[in-house]
């Protein structure tokens, strides 16, 4: 099955940064740009939770601000999935022309 997932990956000539999931509705990450997008994305939430938390008088105050940022973010990257990666589609399993 790995190696299926492997051959499914690599097998991209339209140079995406997403490909779509093998399992459920989404993307997954399929050249180093796409990964890069991703750790600079978990960075920025990791980076955004420990500035609100720090800087907050209480624990609502920063849920309250935490909360929306994180919806941007979160649309941030669903819009460079979007527009780098391949139409997403539900999927359940490894296509026929990529298992041995």
């Amino acid at each position: 099955m790995f190696t299926s997932h492997i051959k499914y990956l690599k097998d991209n000539p339209k140079g995406y940064w997403f490909r779509a999931k093998l399992y459920g509705y989404g993307w997954i990450p399929a050249k180093w740009q796409g990964w890069m997008v991703l750790v600079i994305f978990i960075g920025a939430v990791l980076l955004n939770l420990y500035r609100i938390f720090s800087y907050s008088t209480s624990e609502n105050e920063a849920i309250m601000s935490f909360v929306p940022q994180l919806l941007i973010m979160i649309g941030i990257l669903i819009t460079i999935c979007y527009k780098t990666g391949e139409k997403p589609r539900w999927q359940w399993g490894v296509p026929k022309k990529y298992k041995k």
